[in-house]
């Protein structure tokens, strides 16, 4: 665990991933998704406890913008603790990936799913089964993406 980078760079880590091999402004789902498996594989400095380093992955329409848009969140959430050692907070990294509302879309509804580290088995199964999801979108470029950090 000490040779593993500290939490608070796993923001720059995914920013990082983004940019690899990237050579023009646009970037397609299926580029921010091998990023983000690839940010998904990288272990952090955390606290040995079940729900410390969670990815989670989940997608729908939403207007959080004010404007409507179909979403795909690729997260990582951190368990911060106190100086007791127990639970203090959560620390979500999330790359947004937004696109325009259109029927091919609104049909795949919403959907979630949550992988933990250390407490879940089969990384790169959980990983393949998401990018099945994504299937109808990996081609496309997002009108927008987001990525940041927020503490939960």
């Amino acid at each position: 665990m000490h040779d593993r980078p500290r939490i608070e760079e796993a923001l720059d880590a995914l920013r990082a991933e983004l940019e690899v091999g990237r050579s023009t402004t646009e970037v397609t789902t299926r580029a921010a998704w091998l990023a983000f498996m690839r940010f998904a594989r990288q272990r952090f400095a955390t606290e040995p406890t079940p729900d410390s380093d969670g990815l989670l992955f989940q997608y729908g329409t939403y207007a959080f913008s004010g404007r409507r848009m179909f979403t795909v969140d690729l997260t990582r959430q951190f368990d911060i603790s106190d100086d007791g050692g127990e639970h203090d907070h959560y620390v979500q990294i999330h790359c947004e990936l937004r696109y325009e509302c259109e029927p091919a879309l609104d049909v795949l509804e919403s959907f979630n799913s949550w992988f933990f580290h250390d407490v879940n088995a089969g990384l790169d199964e959980w990983l393949v089964a998401m990018e099945g999801h994504l299937e109808p979108l990996l081609a496309r470029v997002p009108s927008e993406i987001d990525v940041y950090e927020e503490p939960v």
